[in-house]
């Protein structure tokens, strides 16, 4: 069952650049839902990661939990930051577009 929180961490995370991605692309509409949903799914993964490391303190396993915590703060920062240069770039891209209809 926790294995599932790294695999949903992971699926969250790259539906949270994916959606952005597709946004710029042109291919939808509701910019902004797939914007919110971007975000949420990044905070959800986010969360998977944290619960994930709550799970390891819990059981004591505290050697996993320092092999792995560097790595997980490193993979966090990077989805975040990304995340939110996307969505920012979608912002001012329809911003534009809206305003120059």
């Amino acid at each position: 069952m926790i294995s599932f929180l790294m695999l949903g961490s992971l699926i969250l995370g790259l539906l949270a650049w994916i959606l952005p991605i597709v946004n710029l692309m042109g291919y939808r509409k509701n910019w902004v839902i797939l914007s919110t949903a971007s975000i949420s799914a990044c905070g959800i993964s986010l969360l998977f990661q944290l619960l994930y490391a709550q799970h390891l303190v819990e059981i004591n396993d505290w050697s996993a939990l320092m092999d792995t915590i560097n790595t997980s703060v490193f993979a966090s920062k990077t989805l975040l930051i990304v995340t939110l240069i996307l969505n920012v770039a979608i912002l001012f891209v329809y911003r534009e577009r809206t305003v120059s209809k």
